[in-house]
């Protein structure tokens, strides 16, 4: 993993600049980074009080809710494969 190359790019995410690291291209880093920043502001609409805080923290917590809804439909697309799989082969 150490050997593979990295792209270093600055971004920016609701007003501050971030360098970002990784092996990504800088196309995906920045599409990252875009939708960390839209979220972050649709959050802020919705919500105008909360510190820059809050609102990273709310927007990490949408961002993994997100995953494990998608990992669970994974999950059940795999299960759904096998299972179809195995009716084939019997």
């Amino acid at each position: 993993m150490g050997d593979c190359p990295k792209n270093r790019i600055a971004i920016e995410i609701y007003g501050q600049t971030y360098n970002m690291v990784g092996p990504e291209s800088t196309a995906h880093m920045r599409a990252v980074a875009a939708t960390v920043d839209e979220r972050m502001r649709e959050i802020k609409l919705a919500n105008p009080v909360l510190s820059s805080t809050q609102l990273a923290v709310l927007t990490a917590a949408n961002a993994v809710n997100d995953l494990m809804k998608l990992q669970q439909k994974y999950e059940a697309l795999e299960a759904e494969l096998n299972k179809q799989k195995d009716e084939v082969n019997d």
